[in-house]
């Protein structure tokens, strides 16, 4: 009986999480801060989810297998995001007009002016 609780309470903060995630994607300004909101909500949501799972079944290879979920989440939600992030300032999607810094700024446009070079 107590499980049910503890259970009906992580998948309710999970589906707050989410709801919370869902208004940074359409609140915030630029590609950078919406991926922020995505992917810190969304690993957090699934871990919340599954060891609300874990609870629930105890059962020895459910909980593995939910452990192993949460794993594979926080190792590769990152890179995913990394991986957009670069493909979306490389496309020229455009940074918040009110955005102090951008270190790539440098980086990438020697690199275009190189590869001129080679060309």
């Amino acid at each position: 009986m107590m499980i049910d609780v503890i259970v009906s309470l992580l998948l309710l903060v999970a589906s707050i999480v989410v709801l919370l995630a869902s208004v940074g994607l359409l609140r915030l300004p630029d590609l950078p801060t919406r991926m922020h909101a995505s992917t810190k909500s969304g690993v957090f949501a699934i871990a919340l989810i599954m060891v609300a799972v874990a609870l629930y079944f105890s059962r020895v290879d459910i909980t593995a297998r939910a452990l192993a979920i949460i794993a594979f989440t926080f190792v590769t939600a990152p890179i995913a995001a990394h991986a957009i992030g670069r493909a979306g300032y490389l496309s020229g999607i455009k940074l918040w007009s009110k955005t102090v810094r951008d270190d790539l700024k440098d980086y990438y446009h020697e690199k275009e002016i190189n590869q001129k070079d080679v060309d």
